[in-house]
């Protein structure tokens, strides 16, 4: 489950930094049309909701029985409502461009990455680290590992 998490968050992160060095630099990455720009942001948005709403239906559940780090408003959870305001604002801007409704404009989008840069990467940080192997063991053994539904 630990590398899994971690592989899934690195994605996170190097899909933000691609985004945030474009908006930082005010070009796309080389070879990438402004579509396919707004794709990735969009994709960036639907993979992290998607993984933020199995971590709270199914993996924070079963690990709040025993690890109140996972447990209801604490702050793991806390950062997933932050981090949802400024992915529903990122959704927004990427349709709105992609529809015509709005022009692009990078320093647009660095402004709305802005606002919830920090507690993204923090997150992306304190639940690997809550879910390393040491800190596991002393709350859950092998077996009971080993049957979890995640």
């Amino acid at each position: 489950m630990l590398i899994d998490i971690t592989q899934q968050h690195n994605h996170f992160r190097q899909t933000w930094t691609i985004m945030r060095n474009a908006c930082s630099t005010g070009r796309k990455p080389d070879g990438m049309t402004l579509r396919a720009f707004l794709n990735l942001g969009d994709n960036f948005v639907q993979e992290l909701t998607l993984h933020h709403t199995i971590e709270e239906q199914h993996v924070f559940p079963v690990l709040a029985r025993k690890m109140k780090t996972f447990g209801k408003e604490l702050e793991l959870l806390t950062q997933h409502k932050h981090i949802h305001e400024g992915l529903v604002k990122l959704e927004d801007y990427v349709h709105e461009c992609r529809e015509g409704q709005r022009d692009f404009v990078f320093a647009e989008l660095g402004e709305i990455m802005d606002e919830y840069e920090q507690v993204l990467w923090q997150h992306l940080d304190e639940e690997v680290y809550e879910l390393r192997a040491e800190n596991m063991r002393e709350y859950w053994s092998v077996d009971e590992m080993r049957r979890m539904p995640v």
